[in-house]
C-alpha cells in the first residue's frame, strides 16, 4: 500500500509537514503503522505549485527517508499547495516515472491502492484512453492509466464525474473478464486550485484516508508553523501525521472531497458511473 498526502492554504515550506512533524509521510515510509505495508522504499514523488501555472515534480526511486535532494527542496520551497507520495509497489516496475504524483498540464494526480486482475484488462484500458492524452503516459503503472483514463472521462471538465466514470469504466472491463471485485483506491487530483479526493473500493474496503477538519487541530500539528498556517489551510493524509492523530477525521467509505481555496470542504458520496 502506497501513502499520499496533499496540502492547501497559506504558503508555507514543505518540510514543515512533510519532515517537521511527528509520524510525517517520510517517516511512515520507514515504519508505519499500518501492518500491511511498514514500509514504502519503491520510490517517491513531490508536485508543488508555486507563481508559475505549471506545477513543479520531483521523483525519485531511492527510498525517501534516504534521499539528501528532497530534504535540501522540502526545506527551500515555498508552496500554497503541494502533494507527496511515497510507493510500494505491487506489480509495476521500480522506475522514475512510476513514481506519483503524475502530471498533465496544470493537473496533478496520486493513488494509493490498485486494480486486482489489471493484466486481464491492462490492453482494453489503454486501449480507451482519448489520444490526446496518451503520449503523456510515461509509465506502466495502472496508477497513471487511472489518471489518464479520467482525464479521457471528463476530468478537466467535470472532476468528480471524471473520476467516477473512470472507476465504473474499469469495473465494466473488470466484470467481462470474470473480476468481481477490481478496485481499491484513495486518489486525489487537483488543477492547483482545488484539491479532489476520493475514497472507494469494489468490495467496500477502500485504504484509509483522514481530512483536518479543524485549523487549531492543523496548527498543533506543527506547532513550530503554527503562524504560517492561515484560516484556509487543510490537508488530506492516507495515515494522519503529527501528535494527535485522534484530530483527524476519517473520510467514510465510499465518498469523495472537493477542498476549495480558502479551506472550505465538502463531503459527499462517491459511486462508479457508467
Amino acid at each position: 500500500m502506497c501513502r499520499w498526502m496533499a496540502y492547501t492554504g497559506a504558503p508555507i515550506l514543505i518540510e514543515s509537514l512533510l519532515f517537521d512533524v511527528k509520524n510525517n509521510l517520510v517517516d511512515q515510509s520507514l515504519s508505519s503503522r499500518s501492518a500491511e505495508t511498514p514500509t514504502n522504499g519503491d520510490g517517491f514523488g513531490l508536485g508543488w505549485y508555486d507563481d508559475q501555472p505549471r506545477p513543479g515534480l520531483f521523483r525519485s526511486i531511492r527510498p525517501a527517508w534516504n534521499d539528501f535532494n528532497l530534504r535540501d527542496l522540502a526545506a527551500h520551497v515555498r508552496s500554497r499547495l503541494f502533494m507527496s507520495h511515497v510507493r510500494a509497489t505491487s506489480l509495476a516496475t521500480v522506475q522514475e516515472t512510476n513514481c506519483h504524483p503524475f502530471r498533465y498540464d496544470t493537473w496533478m494526480f496520486v493513488h494509493n491502492g490498485e486494480i486486482s486482475g489489471m493484466e486481464k484488462i491492462h490492453q482494453a484500458l489503454l486501449r480507451a484512453v482519448d489520444p490526446r492524452f496518451f503520449g503523456n503516459i510515461l509509465g506502466s503503472t495502472d496508477s497513471e492509466l487511472m489518471f489518464h483514463l479520467a482525464l479521457t472521462f471528463g476530468l478537466l471538465e467535470d472532476p468528480l464525474g471524471g473520476l467516477s466514470r473512470m472507476v465504473g469504466f474499469v469495473e465494466q472491463e473488470s466484470r467481462k473478464v470474470g473480476v468481481a471485485d477490481s478496485v481499491w483506491m484513495t486518489v486525489a487530483a487537483t488543477d492547483g486550485h482545488t484539491i479532489y479526493s476520493a475514497r472507494y473500493a469494489s468490495d467496500g474496503d477502500a485504504p484509509t484516508l483522514f481530512l483536518s477538519t479543524d485549523i487549531e487541530h492543523l496548527r498543533q500539528v506543527n506547532p513550530d508553523a503554527a503562524d504560517l498556517v492561515g484560516e484556509g489551510a487543510r490537508a488530506i493524509v492516507s495515515e494522519p501525521i503529527g501528535s494527535f492523530p485522534s484530530h483527524w477525521t476519517p473520510v467514510p467509505q465510499s465518498s469523495s472531497v472537493v477542498i476549495e481555496e480558502g479551506g472550505q470542504y465538502e463531503i459527499r458520496p462517491f459511486q462508479p458511473a457508467a
